[in-house]
C-alpha cells in the first residue's frame, strides 16, 4: 500500500492506459481524482474505483484548473499527478492545417503545462509528477508529426520541472511507452494499412505502463528525477 493517505489526479482516466493507472494505484491504497472527456465512462470508473471522478475537456484551460481545485477543496492535498491523456491525428506534413496542430496540443501537451503551474503553486510539501512520453520522441513513423513533436515537448517539459520542482520537493519523471494494447494503437490507420507491422512481442499491456508509473510516483523512485524510462519490451534495442 505504497499510496496510503495520498492524492493522486490522473487525467485520461476513463481508458487504456489512464485507466490501468487508476486501477494500480487504487490496489495500492491511493485516493483518486480522476479527470477524462467521456463523463459517463468516467463515472463508471469512479464508482468502481471509490474515486472523484471530474469530467472534464482537458484542452480547456479554465476547466481544467477547475477540476484541480475540486480536487484539492475534496482531499486537502494532491500528491501526485499522472499525465496520460492525448489524441493521434494521422496526416502527412503538408495536410495538417492550424486546427490540427492547435487541436492535438492542447490535449496532448497545454493541458499536462497548465497542469503542471497548478502542481507547482499547491505542491507546498512537495510531490510527484509522471508524465506519459512516447518512444516517438526518439523513433518515429510517418503521419504522426503532431503527435510525436507534442510527447518530446512533453519530455522536455519533465527535465525542467525537475529542475525547478527540486527545491520544492517536486520530483518529475516521464515515461516512453512502446506499442501498448489500447484502442488509441487499435484503431491506427497505419496499423490498419500494414504500413507499419509489429509483433505480438513488441506491444505491451496498459499494465506494464501503469507498473512504471507507480514505480516513478512512489518513495522507491525518491532519488529519480528528471529522467524518461523506456517502455517497449526492447523495442528500440533492436538494429
Amino acid at each position: 500500500m505504497r499510496f496510503g493517505g495520498k492524492t493522486i489526479l490522473i487525467t485520461g482516466a476513463a481508458s487504456g492506459i489512464g485507466l490501468a493507472v487508476s486501477e494500480r494505484l487504487a490496489a495500492e491504497g491511493a485516493q483518486l481524482a480522476l479527470v477524462d472527456h467521456n463523463a459517463v465512462a468516467l463515472e463508471a470508473v469512479a464508482e468502481r474505483l471509490g474515486a472523484l471522478a471530474l469530467p472534464c475537456d482537458v484542452s480547456d484551460e479554465a476547466a481544467l484548473k477547475a477540476a484541480y481545485d475540486r480536487a484539492l477543496t475534496r482531499f486537502g492535498y494532491v500528491d501526485g499527478l499522472v499525465n496520460v491523456a492525448g489524441i493521434m491525428i494521422y496526416k502527412a506534413l503538408e495536410a495538417l492545417s492550424g486546427d490540427d496542430w492547435h487541436r492535438l496540443m492542447s490535449i496532448n501537451f497545454y493541458a499536462a503545462a497548465n497542469l503542471t503551474q497548478k502542481a507547482f503553486a499547491s505542491m507546498t510539501r512537495g510531490g510527484a509528477l509522471v508524465y506519459v512520453s512516447s518512444i516517438h520522441t526518439q523513433q518515429t513513423s510517418p503521419l504522426v508529426g503532431p503527435y510525436a513533436a507534442a510527447k518530446a515537448a512533453l519530455s522536455s517539459l519533465a527535465r525542467t520541472a525537475s529542475i525547478e520542482g527540486k527545491p520544492k520537493g517536486i520530483r518529475a519523471n516521464c515515461v516512453l511507452p512502446g506499442a501498448v494494447d489500447t484502442p488509441l494503437l487499435r484503431e491506427s490507420p497505419n496499423i490498419k494499412s500494414g504500413a507499419e507491422v509489429l509483433e505480438p512481442a513488441d506491444i505491451g499491456r496498459p499494465e506494464d505502463i501503469a507498473a512504471a508509473v507507480a514505480f516513478l510516483l512512489s518513495d522507491d523512485a525518491a532519488f529519480v528525477s528528471g529522467t524518461g524510462m523506456v517502455v517497449d519490451g526492447g523495442r528500440l534495442a533492436k538494429l
